[in-house]
C-alpha cells in the first residue's frame, strides 16, 4: 500500500518572495536599471548644474566649518540631516537652514534600513521628519537612507509624503579611515560634470573619527573645480516652510 503523497506548503516560499520584495530596493545603490525602474535619482537636472550634498550632520565642529566655507564661495549645497544629531544640537540645524541650504532627510537613527521592519522604518523617518522641521522650519523634500540602502517600506513612505529619493553619482568617500584630503578631491572632481550629485559628509558621527577634517581640507578643491568647470547652477530654492516657522518669525 503506497503512502498518501504530502503536498508542500506555499506559505515558506511566499514569505520568501516577500522578503526579497521588500528587500530588493536595496540593491537600487549598485544597480542603476534598478534605480530607474524604482524611480530613484542620481543625478539632477543638467540646468542646475551639480548638487553638493553632505550627510549624517549636523556636527558641532565640522558644520559650522563647513558653512564658513560655503558662505565664502558663495555656494547652497543639501543637507541631508539626522534627526537624533538634530536633537542634541537643534542651533546648528537652524543655522543651515538660515544660511540658506536646503534641509533634507537622512534618519532619525542611523541604521541600515534592510535591518527594520516597516513600522521601525515608519518610526523612525516620521520622529526624523518632525524633528528637523522643528528644528529649522523646514519641511524636507529630499530623502536619503543611511548607507543609500532602500527598502520598499522606506519608498513607499517616501512616495507617500512627497519626498524625492536622491542618491548619488559622485562619492567622495570621505568617512573612510584612509581618507584624504587629494583622495576625496580626486574622487569626487574626476570627470565631472553637470547633473552630478556629490555626497560628502559634515561629521564623523558614523564614520572614522576626526575623518571630517579631511572633507573640509577638500571642500575648497572641490568648490574650485566646479567654479572653474562652470558647472554651479542656480541656488536651490529651500523648501517650504513649516506653520511653526513661520509662526515663530512672527
Amino acid at each position: 500500500m503506497t503512502s498518501p503523497t504530502k503536498t508542500r506548503s506555499p506559505l515558506p516560499a511566499l514569505a520568501g518572495l516577500a522578503v526579497c520584495a521588500y528587500w530588493l530596493p536595496g540593491a537600487a545603490a549598485v544597480c542603476g536599471p534598478l534605480r530607474r525602474a524604482l524611480r530613484v535619482r542620481d543625478r539632477i537636472d543638467a540646468v542646475e548644474g551639480v548638487l553638493l550634498t553632505f550627510d549624517d550632520g549636523p556636527h558641532p565642529q565640522a558644520t559650522p566649518a563647513a558653512l564658513e566655507l560655503l558662505r565664502d564661495a558663495g555656494v547652497r549645497t543639501t543637507f541631508f540631516l539626522v534627526g537624533e544629531q538634530v536633537e542634541r544640537w537643534p542651533q546648528l540645524a537652524a543655522e543651515i537652514a538660515s544660511a540658506g541650504h536646503e534641509i533634507a532627510l537622512h534618519c532619525h537613527r542611523h541604521r541600515c534600513l534592510l535591518r527594520l521592519t516597516p513600522r521601525q522604518v515608519r518610526d523612525d523617518l516620521q520622529r526624523a521628519q518632525a524633528v528637523i522641521a522643528e528644528a529649522t522650519g523646514r519641511t524636507p523634500r529630499r530623502y536619503r537612507p543611511p548607507y543609500g540602502i532602500f527598502n520598499a517600506a522606506a519608498l513607499a513612505l517616501a512616495r507617500a509624503h512627497g519626498w524625492q529619493p536622491l542618491l548619488w553619482s559622485k562619492d567622495g568617500r570621505d568617512w573612510q579611515r584612509r581618507a584624504t584630503a587629494d583622495s576625496i578631491a580626486a574622487r569626487v572632481t574626476r570627470n565631472i560634470r553637470r547633473g552630478d550629485v556629490i555626497l560628502l559628509h559634515d561629521a564623523d558621527h558614523y564614520s572614522a573619527p576626526a575623518s571630517w577634517q579631511q572633507t573640509l581640507a577638500a571642500l575648497p578643491r572641490i568648490l574650485e573645480a566646479i567654479d572653474a568647470l562652470r558647472l554651479r547652477g542656480k541656488p536651490v530654492a529651500p523648501a517650504s516652510s513649516t506653520a511653526n516657522h513661520r509662526a515663530h518669525d512672527q
